[in-house]
């Protein structure tokens, strides 16, 4: 999460990322700006919801004119890795999945072969696993079971 994500969309796009997610709290006044600049250095846009950010705030960026493509649900406070898992952030990635049935969700936090059933099931598509995965002694196989998980659920 940074302060003022337009300064870093031309160093990404040099860089070659094609996709750029920001924090909604911090882009309220200008996130129309903002995807349209993702866009025009041809990567994909998506928001950023930090748990106690409500899920309806997101709603105008997911129909406006020119969309995010995507939404990700922080399931931990943005900062560092290996917190705990929010079980009830599950309610949003439910309330969108029904909204918007062909919405990328992602979910980033606390993910792993423990919780990864219960995102997978309220209608996240997109997983994001740090810990879980860096921190085990077979990755693959984590990254194995996450995968199988959201393709079951699809």
């Amino acid at each position: 999460m940074v302060t003022n994500p337009l300064d870093y969309v031309e160093p990404l796009a040099k860089a070659g990322a094609s996709g750029f997610t920001f924090h909604i709290e911090v882009a309220k006044e200008y996130w129309q700006e903002l995807v349209d600049r993702i866009k025009t250095r041809g990567m994909r846009p998506g928001v950023a919801l930090k748990p106690g950010t409500p899920v309806e705030e997101v709603y105008s960026l997911v129909e406006g004119e020119n969309p995010v493509e995507l939404v990700l649900v922080m399931t931990v406070e943005p900062g560092f890795g290996g917190q705990k898992f929010m079980p009830d952030m599950m309610d949003k990635v439910r309330l969108l999945r029904k909204k918007y049935p062909s919405l990328d969700i992602e979910v980033d936090g606390g993910l792993g072969p423990s919780t990864i059933d219960m995102a997978a099931s309220a209608g996240a598509n997109c997983i994001v696993a740090g810990s879980s995965v860096f921190g085990a002694a077979e990755p693959a196989q984590v990254i194995s079971i996450l995968r199988k998980s959201v393709e079951v659920a699809q």
